[in-house]
């Protein structure tokens, strides 16, 4: 019997504004309109200094570790301007601060978070996201559950899950596309690849030549875009989400883009990469790109660009107050933000500080003082 090809497949690979902000006019139709770039662009910049300034405060001993998203702005907000805010839910990891700030998160509460306030991690009712996960790979789980109760409950929401490259080596990621595709759930998978699993590059920690061949294995739409583009992010999103909605289910998105910054401030990435690669990839700064493309329409100068600068300077010394100025956290926090009601089991072990059952009721049975043998017999001697 002659051998049959049982499965071809492609990719493909979505550029439409390139390094020298110049666009692809037809591709980028019905997408982002100048308007949208200005805004975006604007909150690109902000988060920039939030960045700069946090690098700083950690450096200074006043913050703990902090991951930067400097380099990562425009597949944060490109994929973020996809969603309905209040409607559709972020499922982030820990460097995706831009796309929370967009949808509403308060600036103040991410520095907190990274202060070590569990306050932090109680996002406010009208917003659509979860908390920042620490734990690689781990959100997946989280926001196909999310997506899952969507469909269950018939509500027209869906679900866009970041995560690096790094995370696609996980169990957790493998379980979360498997269930994702086998139930059809409204998720939508964005993989940011900035070319490091902290310190392992991404050839060393994957042979897969692209992260989004990956979803192939489960049957899932699938595209690589160029992460350091606005418009290719946003489309490829867009028509993401659009597909998710309809009952299509869920995809999966690569994004190509470069950690800026270390990995987080407890690492030193002069160690291992490159000074060249890091030179070329500064070229390609998805800030610098943008503000290219701004100016070749005529919506941007050198003064609105200090005039910027300097509103940026005054927001994030504004958050600063804002965190260093917070009440002083309360040990019941640790408790307070896992659950809208708090079981009982919960309620136990914040009053009681203790998780063992001995410790939250030290009268059970085998801990009480054992009978003499007269009370056990019913026979009680008065005082004397």
């Amino acid at each position: 019997m002659p051998i049959k090809t049982v499965y071809q497949a492609q990719i493909e690979s979505l550029q439409i504004l390139d390094e020298n902000g110049q666009l692809d006019a037809e591709l980028a139709k019905d997408t982002l309109s100048d308007d949208d770039v200005v805004g975006l662009y604007e909150l690109m910049v902000i988060s920039r200094e939030f960045d700069e300034a946090s690098f700083k405060l950690q450096r200074s001993g006043r913050m703990g570790t902090f991951p930067q998203n400097k380099g990562q702005e425009a597949v944060s907000l490109g994929a973020a301007q996809a969603l309905r805010r209040g409607i559709d839910w972020i499922v982030p990891y820990y460097r995706e601060h831009p796309a929370l700030f967009l949808h509403g998160m308060p600036m103040h509460q991410v520095l907190s978070y990274w202060m070590g306030d569990e306050w932090a991690n109680h996002v406010p009712a009208k917003l659509s996201m979860s908390p920042m996960s620490v734990s690689i790979g781990a959100q997946t789980l989280h926001a196909v559950g999310i997506a899952w109760a969507f469909k269950l409950r018939k509500e027209d929401r869906g679900v866009l899950c970041f995560f690096g490259d790094g995370a696609t080596s996980t169990g957790d990621f493998h379980a979360a596309m498997n269930f994702a595709s086998v139930f059809q759930v409204p998720c939508v998978f964005c993989c940011v690849n900035n070319g490091w699993a902290i310190s392992v590059p991404r050839c060393n920690q994957t042979a897969a030549p692209t992260l989004a061949q990956k979803a192939l294995a489960y049957n899932m739409p699938t595209v690589q875009v160029d992460g350091n583009d606005l418009f290719a992010v946003y489309k490829a999103h867009r028509d993401a989400f659009a597909r998710a909605l309809s009952g299509g289910g869920p995809s999966f998105i690569e994004a190509l883009t470069y950690r800026l910054g270390d990995h987080t401030t407890a690492d030193d990435a002069r160690r291992y990469r490159q000074v060249a690669e890091y030179d070329a990839a500064v070229k390609r700064d998805p800030l610098i790109r943008t503000r290219k493309y701004l100016e070749s329409v005529g919506r941007w100068d050198e003064q609105r660009q200090a005039t910027l600068e300097e509103r940026a300077k005054v927001i994030v010394h504004e958050v600063t107050d804002a965190a260093f100025n917070a009440p002083e956290p309360k040990s019941d926090d640790l408790f307070r933000y896992t659950y809208e009601t708090m079981p009982e089991s919960l309620e136990t072990q914040m009053r009681t500080r203790r998780t063992d059952s001995i410790g939250q009721n030290p009268e059970q049975i085998g801990l009480q003082p054992k009978p003499s043998p007269a009370e056990s017999n019913g026979v009680h001697h008065a005082a004397t």
